[in-house]
């Protein structure tokens, strides 16, 4: 079996969402993410440091998107979850943050290696997650 080659990380995540306009807004407004690229009525794309969060609308990516960029059909139905990596020492601040906007905080724990996790649900229900990169056994 042939090797791979390395990756340095993960470039995009994807979430779907039923309301662009509400999820966009939460990811700039609550979380502090800049708007990248908007297709009215598909996509829309924000930048989170080196990294992108691709929102989705699930029925709009049921079919190639053709024209210039042939991407493939894909997409998901319900809930998904995704993980943001907090800075040492700042889930606290992510927590006051949060519960300062009125967003619930759904669950904050410690996992059994002391890394703290606190979990929030976006517009769409997806499962949004804060912790520190110690909570892989990875450097921060």
């Amino acid at each position: 079996m042939a090797t791979a080659p390395s990756l340095p990380g993960i470039l995009e995540t994807a979430l779907y969402v039923d309301d662009l306009d509400a999820a966009a807004a939460f990811y700039r407004d609550v979380i502090g993410l800049a708007e990248h690229v908007r297709v009215e009525g598909r996509h829309v794309f924000m930048r989170c440091a080196d990294s992108m969060l691709l929102l989705f609308n699930p029925d709009a990516t049921q079919e190639a998107a053709g024209g210039k960029f042939p991407v493939p059909p894909h997409g998901a139905q319900g809930p998904g979850h995704m993980c943001f990596r907090v800075a040492p020492g700042e889930t606290q601040g992510w927590a006051d943050h949060l519960t300062a906007l009125g967003i619930p905080i759904e669950a904050d724990f410690e996992w059994p290696n002391g890394t703290r996790s606190i979990y929030v649900r976006d517009p769409a229900q997806n499962s949004v997650e804060f912790a520190e990169a110690s909570l892989w056994g990875f450097e921060t």
